[in-house]
């Protein structure tokens, strides 16, 4: 039940070369050479249970790992044209349904001082499956002290690691579009009609996951991302590094019992090594895949009578298959080069926060007093309870948003569950031949609806520690990420 390629190595006596701390000398790096590449699969798989997995309007703990959880670390290192230092970039993507700034921060400084990487040029993003650890705490989950620490410190362990294996190597990227398995989950009431939200609220024109045959809606927003992004790093023999995806899917879901899992995330990983013929090699190669702009897209097609019959996990396996055949596609097309500059901006802006009026926080503490049994059941208690919870937030929120580019590929990153519309947007007006965007990115701000789509309502606009951020956020979020992709282009 366990695939752990990639996570167990037998360490043997590290060289000291240049400033490079290498596991397999077979591999050392020439500090002359133009472009280097290190990858490591660290195991962040819980060492106890039981534990809280989030995902959900309540609790669950689980009490085993169906598959282990990895943060899938790759560092590039590379020798700019005109430039007398190295440039260093790491990309981390965790096995966690989100994880906040705090967390992340913490963990980039730990790595930085292991490796010497700059913070600002270290990229760390959590895959949202609904099947991890609770590490942010959302609706009725609260996250394990001891297992934030675990993390914080397998992170930087991880990128340690991908920097000891730096070797030549060589990069492309390409993509592939892949729209079969996503559907926009927003779906639009018919004129007339009208659903209750949990704050009492009839005014509404989205739903989110109408369920099959559901007569009061008309039809789905609609917008989903088909694009496939590939990103593959090899040896300068050819052997696979690492390849890193993008895919703009939220999660497949199908886990069943009380178990951790990686969902397709995971999956996909182990079944791209074996389509590239990668399984054994020695360093293990890394598959990853991350998630896109996904905040209104799920696997599920609505406009059916009913939904596929599946067993647990099969949905899962499924997906990773089909786009892991997709990679191996585009890994056939893609030309490698030797020598890419690499470059990394951030920055850091303000978010207003939709926090309660007093009313409103009156009302919330009355109805949760009137309510004895734990856990809540109903949503308008349940929001209630995230109402309360949100009167203690700031009135603004710092997040940070960084880009990267990798030759004429760039990097956009997101701190939210981002609407499919904005990462469109910022593909379409990127000065790259190439871009596409992290989400949950560098921290987790919950939802970020375009103005628009607040304006239909529906559940990714409730207010809750799950979607706070104010109205005019999107366009902030979209125009930085714009405007540090044009000075990395510049």
């Amino acid at each position: 039940m366990w695939n752990r390629f990639g996570t167990t190595i037998a360490f043997c006596s590290a060289l000291l070369l240049s400033g490079f701390s290498l596991l397999q000398p077979s591999h050392a790096a020439d500090p002359t050479d133009s472009f280097l590449a290190g990858a490591f699969a660290q195991e962040i798989t819980p060492p106890k249970f039981p534990i809280s997995v989030n995902g959900n309007m309540t609790d669950q703990l689980v009490t085993a790992a169906h598959d282990p959880l990895h943060a899938r670390c790759i560092v590039l290192n590379s020798k700019n044209s005109g430039d007398k230092a190295r440039t260093s970039l790491a990309i981390v993507v965790c096995d966690s349904c989100m994880i906040p700034r705090e967390i992340m921060d913490r963990a980039k400084e730990l790595a930085s001082r292991k490796t010497g990487i700059p913070v600002s040029h270290i990229l760390i993003s959590a895959t949202h499956a609904h099947s991890c650890p609770t590490v942010t705490g959302v609706f009725q989950s609260e996250p394990d002290k001891g297992y934030i620490e675990f993390l914080i410190e397998k992170i930087a362990e991880g990128i340690q690691q991908a920097k000891s294996q730096l070797e030549p190597a060589r990069i492309g990227w390409g993509s592939f579009d892949e729209p079969s398995q996503l559907f926009n989950r927003r779906w639009l009431l018919k004129e007339g009609e009208s659903t209750v939200n949990p704050f009492d609220g009839t005014s509404d024109r989205a739903v989110m996951n109408p369920g099959f045959s559901n007569p009061k809606v008309k039809a789905s927003i609609g917008i989903i991302d088909p694009q496939l992004s590939i990103l593959s790093v090899q040896s300068r023999s050819g052997r696979p590094i690492a390849l890193l995806a993008n895919y703009s899917l939220h999660y497949v879901g199908g886990v069943s019992g009380n178990v951790v899992s990686a969902d397709y995330f995971g999956e996909f990983a182990s079944r791209v090594a074996h389509h590239l013929k990668a399984t054994d090699v020695q360093p293990p190669f890394v598959g990853i895949m991350s998630n896109g702009t996904s905040g209104d897209v799920n696997n599920v097609d609505f406009s059916q009578k009913s939904g596929p019959s599946r067993a647990p996990f099969e949905q899962i396996q499924f997906v990773a298959e089909l786009l892991a055949q997709d990679a191996l596609r585009v890994c056939d097309q893609i030309k490698y080069q030797d020598d890419v500059p690499l470059a990394s901006r951030e920055q850091e802006i303000e978010l207003g926060v939709r926090k309660p009026n007093q009313d409103e926080l009156m009302l919330a503490r009355k109805k949760l007093a009137e309510i004895k049994d734990r856990p809540l059941r109903d949503m308008s208690s349940i929001y209630a309870r995230e109402t309360t919870l949100l009167a203690e937030y700031p009135a603004v929120v710092k997040v940070k948003i960084q880009a990267m580019r990798i030759g004429s590929l760039a990097i956009a990153t997101s701190p939210c569950e981002t609407f499919t519309e904005t990462g469109l947007a910022i593909k379409k007006e990127s000065p790259f031949k190439q871009t596409f965007t992290i989400g949950l990115a560098n921290g987790y701000n919950g939802y970020l609806p375009t103005p628009q789509q607040f304006q239909l309502g529906g559940y990714e606009t409730w207010r809750a520690r799950s979607s706070y951020v104010s109205e005019d956020s999107e366009p902030k979020v979209r125009a930085t990420a714009l405007r540090l992709l044009s000075e990395l282009n510049n």
